[in-house]
């Protein structure tokens, strides 16, 4: 027995020696796999005549569609607005004089009012594309998407039910988000993956774009950072000014490396061409966790200049102005904005914004009475749960906060090194 016992300590301690001998491999981004996207050449030429032909009065219908689907690629390519804008003005006129093929105008006027952000109205035209009886699939898709952004989940999910195809991109790619939704993010990825699979066998690039950046954002919410980064650059072989795609780069090294001037260097390749606002609130994040509080303001300021100056933003930032606002401490304004946020999109998210500028102005139990109602228990989202986690500490309920916390603890990837730090102090 003594023997017995002498050999198994033996071996135990061989296999910690040798196991120390080899460290485990830590993944590291390399620059040499995206500087060439950081500095190559100009955007893809934009057409000279996108704004001079919308102002003709009569244009045939092909016209009308190519005008807009060529407005919808230079807003992907710069996010400029104005082109969402012009889209949807080529949009309106198609929808008026289109017969035959006027479901597919109606439903694309209604995506494009979902960019812009304008949930209420994209339902009315969806809904009226519906009784147009045509392309049936099509249009339960969008009322999918339309009802899942309204935080109509049930209404969602007897859509999602009424497209069921295993074998559609379209569906799996819903089914992804639905399970996502749920808080089964290791199904949506296996369902996401299969809906990429079938973009690499169509070999259409824009589903392959879309695809392989959802799987990455899906790969990093589940710490698998290695597979993320890989689809991030795979997205811009096909794009190589794809600002998503840099983002999400600029995340991995911010959040999980974090070296935050590598991760600005990469924003500033982004903001250099492309004009989305979020990308400067990305930028004050990242400069205040180097410590560079110059940076932050302008980056603030930037933002706001962007936002708050042009209308045709409308409500596409009403949630990141209310943060906004909450860190400028104009608390009132920020308490109205979210307020009618939850009548434009009454989501969780919506609802988690209302319940903390209610904890800024002081109502603490309000913003609680908000939380339990509203959002527990309907989103699995840590940037909100964090909110949420906030708001019983102010109230006193500990155990409820040591329970979000443990959870968040979980999730330090998405929600990146500053608010990692304040759940930790929680």
């Amino acid at each position: 027995m003594k023997t017995t016992i002498k050999y198994i300590c033996l071996f135990l301690v061989a296999t910690l020696l040798v196991s120390c001998g080899h460290k485990q491999k830590v993944f590291k981004t390399n620059k040499e796999d995206y500087d060439p996207f950081l500095t190559s050449g100009p955007l893809k030429v934009i057409p000279a005549n996108l704004e001079q032909e919308l102002s003709a009065d009569s244009l045939p219908l092909p016209t009308l569609w190519n005008l807009a689907d060529d407005n919808i690629g230079v807003f992907k390519q710069t996010g400029d607005v104005k082109f969402l804008k012009n889209a949807e003005k080529a949009l309106k006129k198609a929808t008026k004089i289109a017969t035959a093929e006027k479901s597919a105008y109606i439903r694309a006027l209604s995506r494009n009012y979902m960019l812009q952000h304008r949930f209420r109205e994209a339902l009315v035209l969806a809904e009226d594309a519906r009784t147009l009886g045509t392309d049936v699939e099509a249009t339960q898709s969008l009322l999918f998407d339309l009802h899942m952004e309204l935080g109509n989940y049930e209404l969602a999910n007897k859509y999602l039910d009424s497209i069921k195809d295993v074998s559609s991109y379209e569906y799996l790619v819903r089914l992804a988000r639905w399970n996502d939704y749920k808080g089964h993010p290791d199904s949506a990825i296996q369902l996401m993956e299969k809906a990429t699979e079938k973009a690499e066998i169509s070999k259409n690039e824009d589903l392959l774009l879309w695809s392989y950046i959802n799987l990455a954002d899906y790969y990093g919410e589940t710490g698998q950072i290695e597979e993320a980064y890989k689809l991030y650059l795979k997205a811009l072989q096909i794009s190589p000014q794809d600002a998503n795609a840099k983002k999400g780069i600029a995340w991995i090294v911010y959040s999980y490396e974090r070296n935050g001037k590598e991760a600005l260097r990469i924003l500033d390749s982004i903001t250099q061409k492309n004009k989305s606002p979020e990308h400067y609130l990305l930028k004050a994040e990242v400069a205040a966790f180097i410590d560079d509080d110059m940076l932050r303001v302008q980056a603030l300021d930037d933002y706001y200049k962007m936002v708050g100056v042009n209308s045709d933003y409308g409500d596409m930032y009403n949630a990141h102005n209310v943060d906004f606002l909450l860190s400028m401490d104009v608390e009132q304004r920020a308490y109205k904005l979210a307020q009618e946020e939850v009548n434009i999109r009454p989501t969780p998210e919506s609802y988690g914004w209302l319940a903390y500028s209610l904890l800024h102005l002081g109502e603490k139990q309000k913003a609680m009475e908000v939380i339990d109602r509203y959002v527990m228990g309907a989103t699995f989202e840590p940037a909100i749960l964090k909110r949420a986690a906030e708001i019983y500490k102010a109230n006193g309920k500990i155990n409820k906060v040591q329970s979000l916390k443990k959870e968040l603890m979980g999730a330090t990837y998405e929600l990146g090194p500053i608010k990692e730090a304040e759940v930790a102090s929680l």
